[in-house]
Order: structure tokens, then sequence, then C-alpha cells
């Protein structure tokens, strides 16, 4: 469904906003604005536009934003700070394939070539990157990031925070538990503590938790 007129916002200005405007542009919306805190980058050109500061955005009417950052943690600490006066909304490419049943949740992003299946479920502030593929009732709890290329069997559940590196692939029923980490080309086959970073085929935990405090993102 196409959303013309409808105005959104981006809040980041790095490599990741790009694929985040583009994929607006897909959608139907038109971009209004990008903001950075990184005061190196305002002004400099960006897009189809500039980059606006942090200061800026207080004197915009700007409501509907969605967090153009790819990193985890930094998505869910922006948006801690700005949910008071911000509202999210999702983008959906064009290409992607997103069955009736699926539920999306409010600031996710699902990019080019995409494909999610019957009964999956969508948390808040997701990123479903390019040609990734999420298959029947799936579960992918906020602020997950899953990286491009990436493949999901059925029945699979990503707690809060995780990232699945580019071209991951976890097989059917499994659960990768809280802000864990898997990295690029890996297969997941067994079920992944929280908050570890694990990698290879078969995934293996290789890193495991500071404390309990940086699991729960506090």
């Amino acid at each position: 469904m196409k959303h013309n007129q409808i105005k959104v916002a981006l809040w980041g200005a790095g490599g990741h906003a790009k694929v985040v405007y583009s994929t607006a542009l897909s959608a139907g919306f038109i971009v209004s604005h990008v903001f950075d805190e990184d005061p190196k980058k305002t002004g400099l050109p960006f897009m189809n536009t500039h980059v606006l500061s942090c200061n800026e955005h207080l004197s915009t009417e700007e409501t509907n934003y969605v967090i153009a950052i790819g990193d985890n943690r930094t998505r869910q600490k922006t948006w801690g700070s700005m949910k008071s006066h911000m509202q999210p909304i999702s983008l959906i490419h064009s290409t992607a394939y997103i069955d009736p049943t699926a539920q999306i949740g409010l600031g996710t992003v699902i990019c080019a070539g995409t494909v999610i299946q019957p009964h999956t479920v969508i948390g808040n502030h997701v990123i479903i990157n390019t040609g990734a593929t999420v298959d029947h009732d799936c579960l992918i709890e906020d602020f997950v990031h899953i990286g491009p290329g990436t493949h999901l069997s059925g029945g699979v559940t990503l707690k809060e925070g995780v990232f699945l590196g580019i071209g991951t692939q976890v097989i059917p029923n499994q659960t990768i538990g809280y802000w864990t980490t898997v990295g690029a080309g890996s297969t997941v086959i067994h079920t992944l503590p929280d908050g570890v970073t694990a990698f290879g085929s078969p995934a293996t935990v290789k890193k495991m938790p500071i404390n309990d405090s940086r699991v729960a993102g506090v």
C-alpha cells in the first residue's frame, strides 16, 4: 500500500540511513528531513537533501519518524530519548512480500526483496535487511536487526536486540536470546542464550555476556 503525500523524517545519516531513505521513497513516502546528532554531518549532502542538526529538529513540525540507525543498542537509546515527541511509522519496500497474516510493529524497516511468511510477528524498531526471508510463525521482538541475505526457518524466535550478520541461517524452532549477536555466514542449529556472541557452522558461543545489565540494555 502506498502512502502518497505522507511525510517522514529520518533520524540518522549513516550508510544504513541511505537504505532507509530508498525504502521510504519506494513505499510512497516523502522524506522531509534527515537529522543526525553528529555536528560534523550538519549541512552535508545526503541523498536528495542535506543533513540537519538535532536543534533544527526541535524547530520543525515533523511528527512521523523512522530511526535510521543500524546498530540495535543505539537505535534503542535514541528511541528512549525521543519517544515523548516522536511518532514512529514503519517502512516496507515495494518489492517486499508480506503475507496478510503477518504483523508488523511501529518504526520497523523492511527492505528490498524481503519475504515475510504467514503468522510471523515482528516487533517495533526492527530491521529486516535486503533480501532476508522470515518463514512462518516466527517471533521477532523489538530492536532486532536481521542482516542482508539472512534466512529464518519456521517457528524461530529472536528476542529483543538480536543481531544476525549477513547470510545467517537459522533452522526451525530455535530461539536466540536477548541481545545476542550471530556472526556473518553462521548456521544456527541450537538455541542460543542471552547476550552472547556466536558464529560458525554450526554457530557456537565465542563470547559470553560481560554482565546482566548489558544484556538487559540498562
